[in-house]
């Protein structure tokens, strides 16, 4: 049982692991780019942790909530991703896995075009206790963080790299969501950009099979992400303005 704990979370006190995360250009650069996406792609989940706690009517406690959620998410991420990692050294765990993100990409475009017709009107809430609400925020970043955890991976297989770009990204997204939504509001075709990401991620994965072998550099995709930011912003500036036209 040691040998198993040791072999699962041993990386993540491994001096080189961090060595590679914090003290090279690439490890930041795609802890960074880890960040991003995790606010990026955890806009909508923020809404929803944010509305669980507004039937607490209290702001105090709504804050206090979401930062007990907080630490919960961060334990969470980090044996999840001892295990991911671990799983992830397996080509028929990476094969699925890629499957599930291309299936994570395509089903969201399906959803743009096939709207549900469910409503989605919310209902006036009861008062919730605390602790119960706590558990629900627990129970959705847990819900939320398995396909970021499995994004993550399939971009960088060093642990420290993932932990510390997934914490930073679950910081951000608590004090930045207000943020996010104003410029995905603002700019709608960014949230399309990330689902176009985890397809290419996917792409990228696959590739990695051993049956494949095709490995491309993490410097070079992250270029590939900051590329597909500004493609995008360009590309809604241009929209906009032949809006203005016609």
């Amino acid at each position: 049982m040691m040998q198993l704990i040791q072999k699962l979370y041993g990386p993540f006190f491994a001096a080189g692991d961090w060595h590679a995360a914090i003290l090279t250009g690439s490890g930041l650069l795609t802890i960074l780019m880890l960040a991003v996406m995790e606010c990026l792609l955890s806009v909508d989940n923020a809404v929803v942790l944010a509305a669980q706690t507004q039937g607490l009517h209290n702001q105090s406690l709504e804050k206090k909530a979401l930062i007990y959620g907080l630490w919960g998410a961060y334990l969470f991420r980090f044996i999840a991703i001892g295990m991911g990692t671990y799983l992830m050294r397996f080509w028929g765990i990476k094969a699925l896995g890629a499957a599930y993100l291309l299936y994570m990409s395509v089903h969201f475009f399906y959803q743009q075009h096939h709207p549900s017709s469910e409503a989605t009107a919310t209902k006036p809430r009861k008062r919730r206790s605390f602790w119960g609400t706590v558990l629900t925020v627990e129970l959705m970043d847990i819900v939320f963080s398995v396909d970021s955890i499995l994004t993550a991976l399939a971009i960088d297989s060093n642990p420290v790299i993932v932990l510390l770009g997934g914490c930073i990204g679950i910081l951000a997204m608590r004090f930045v969501a207000q943020l996010m939504i104003t410029l995905i509001a603002r700019i709608p075709e960014l949230l399309y950009m990330a689902y176009v990401l985890i397809a290419v991620i996917a792409v990228k994965l696959f590739l990695s099979l051993p049956q494949i072998n095709i490995e491309i550099p993490n410097v070079l995709f992250s270029i590939f992400v900051l590329l597909a930011f500004v493609v995008t912003i360009l590309w809604h500036q241009r929209t906009q303005k032949r809006k203005h036209i016609h």
